[in-house]
């Protein structure tokens, strides 16, 4: 009778499924890293040239708004209607130079830093329309200049926080200027509305565009 030989059947290896799990982990890692850079990243498709043409656009309503001056009161109705049409049409500019300069550089408009930065502006800009109604509707019209200079700063430094470095120094900037108009005459506001979102805009756009292209 012959012995047939025992041969010892192999356990399973406990490996088989190794290869899964440190492909999950491995990907794991790969998400939290990619998202660790973009929070730390910088939004860098704020539009330098963009910022100039706020300026002139600036210039040309502190232009036209001088020309609504009545009986010796320097912010009129008409004053802020001028006004707040240059600020719609800078906020066109805006995100239509941003949009054109990411498409440039590959870059997602709608990336976390560019997420971060409109979702930091956005509560100043929105306490700036609120109080404009409130002193417009209680008669403290030359309140409104200094409230839009000191809440846009506000909000291009919280906003500018996720930029390039310059953005949270022009915020600054602005609100300085507004602090100035808070305290001046009203017959300076004009002037001092011309020379921050006029001046800045300009000045900071160059600079802008010249360290960080375009």
């Amino acid at each position: 009778m012959r012995i047939m030989p025992v041969v010892p059947m192999r356990p399973r290896p406990t490996e088989e499924a190794a290869p899964p799990a440190l492909h999950a982990r491995a990907m794991d890692n790969l998400r939290y890293i990619r998202e660790t850079m973009e929070s730390a990243a910088s939004f860098t498709a704020v539009s330098g040239w963009g910022q100039c043409a706020i300026g002139l656009t600036a210039l040309g309503a502190a232009y036209l708004a001088a020309r609504q001056s009545v009986a010796g009161r320097f912010v009129t109705g008409g004053w802020i209607k001028v006004w707040l049409v240059a600020a719609f049409v800078s906020l066109l500019l805006s995100v239509g130079t941003m949009w054109l300069k990411a498409r440039a550089v590959e870059m997602p408009l709608w990336s976390r830093p560019g997420r971060k930065l409109v979702l930091n502006f956005a509560p100043p800009a929105l306490v700036g329309a609120l109080l404009t109604l409130a002193l417009a509707r209680g008669g403290l019209m030359t309140l409104i200049p200094p409230t839009w200079l000191l809440l846009y700063g506000a909000g291009v430094i919280t906003g500018g926080a996720f930029s390039v470095r310059i953005v949270p120094v022009m915020g600054l900037c602005f609100m300085l200027v507004g602090m100035v108009a808070l305290f001046s005459p009203a017959a300076w506001v004009n002037v001092l509305m011309a020379a921050a979102f006029g001046g800045l805009h300009i000045i900071f756009g160059v600079l802008i565009a010249r360290r960080h292209g375009g």
